[in-house]
């Protein structure tokens, strides 16, 4: 059995009774020095499924946008969590990777049974939440809801990048690399760059 197989495997070990839709979530973007974190929360129908859906840090750039189609067009519902950078420099990284994911289960139109949730902390919920270490690697919604994140995140950076495109952000997405610093310590920080991930540079003495 490939890899792949075995992600809806595991989602369907949850199915019983009761336990009939199983809800996945992931985000992407906790690590940028600029730009919102996004969340994505998928649910499909247990007899839904796809031999590609992987890991989005697995993909190409090319399959995940291939698969954010599919998914869009399989699932039985999803949503999307946007948290700025403001609100990010306000409650921290963490807090607002939660929020997003929450904010992500609120805009499904259809409620879950069961949230499986990737990484070890979880948020508040109405139904039971399980938080799945490695998910995205182990959980065929988990890992649907990591490629609809990724690409929804790619694609306001790249927009994002059209209004400053000194940084990079159509290459980067905000990632931490050397040609980003080198761009912020040419041109300074914009307003969509985290100051709290910046910290170090916008108070060094001149």
């Amino acid at each position: 059995m490939s890899s792949n197989m075995k992600l809806k495997e595991f989602d369907n070990s949850f199915l019983k009774k009761g336990t009939e839709l199983i809800c996945g979530i992931d985000e992407a973007g906790r690590g940028p020095l600029a730009g919102p974190v996004v969340a994505a929360a998928v649910i499909f129908d247990a007899n839904v499924k796809n031999d590609e859906i992987n890991d989005s840090k697995k993909l190409s750039e090319k399959k995940r946008s291939l698969l954010f189609d599919w998914i869009i067009k399989n699932a039985l519902s999803y949503g999307v969590g946007i948290v700025h950078h403001e609100e990010i420099d306000r409650i921290n990284i963490l807090n607002a990777a939660l929020k997003a994911m929450k904010t992500a289960v609120e805009n499904l139109s259809v409620k879950p049974d069961i949230i499986l949730i990737d990484g070890n902390k979880k948020f508040d919920a109405a139904v039971e939440c399980n938080a799945i270490v490695g998910g995205d690697r182990k959980s065929f919604a988990i890992a649907s809801a990591s490629i609809l994140a990724k690409v929804t995140r790619d694609e306001i950076m790249k927009n994002y990048s059209c209004y400053y495109p000194e940084y990079g952000w159509h290459k980067n997405k905000g990632y931490p690399t050397k040609e980003h610093f080198e761009a912020i310590e040419l041109y300074g920080v914009t307003p969509l760059h985290r100051k709290t991930f910046l910290k170090r540079i916008i108070n060094k003495p001149e």
